[in-house]
């Protein structure tokens, strides 16, 4: 199966998963975006990333939440390796309360990264699938600290990959608005 193929499979899932949970009507919505700081680990080396993210979750049935979220993480070019991006989208479900949520679920990720293995260094690209776990705590009104997680299992045969894993984790703020 070509990369092509992969990613039109993986699309249509997505649109499909999309289609039977997102409720069509909701109580009430919550945007959120901020930006963080972290790590990526492809490989045997962590390389500081810098991730803007942005969310919106609906309230399903009291403090159950649907969340959509996508996660940039850029590797800035003045590392060893040079500079990549890693883009996750992220379906979760959750727990929301007054001053905080968590969520957690699938994710699907597009990469362009610098990684290295025991001996070999160079970058690899490609989509990987895993699994994403996020908390906001906000702590003055709107203003709040955002943490998240990401493993996914970057597939294919690679000198430079051998790991099959990439692990990113990122802490910095977030700003949350409600819709209702």
């Amino acid at each position: 199966m070509r990369t092509t193929d992969r990613q039109i499979s993986a699309s249509a899932v997505f649109a499909l998963l999309l289609s039977v949970v997102v409720p069509t009507q909701a109580d009430a919505s919550e945007l959120s975006a901020g930006i963080s700081f972290g790590g990526i680990q492809a490989g045997t080396v962590t390389r500081l990333a810098v991730s803007p993210h942005a969310g919106i979750s609906w309230r399903i049935n009291g403090d159950i939440t649907f969340n959509i979220h996508d996660l940039l993480s850029i590797v800035p070019p003045v590392q060893i390796g040079g500079s990549g991006v890693y883009n996750s989208t992220i379906a979760a479900l959750g727990y929301s309360w007054k001053n905080g949520d968590f969520s957690a679920g699938p994710s699907v990720a597009f990469y362009f990264m610098p990684a290295c293995g025991s001996t070999l260094c160079g970058h690899v690209a490609g989509m990987a699938v895993g699994a994403h776990a996020q908390t906001n705590a906000y702590v003055a009104g709107p203003l709040g600290v955002s943490v998240s997680a990401n493993v996914d299992w970057v597939g294919g045969s690679s000198l430079v990959l051998p790991g099959y894993v990439s692990v990113i984790v990122v802490v910095g703020p977030v700003l949350r608005w409600s819709i209702k």
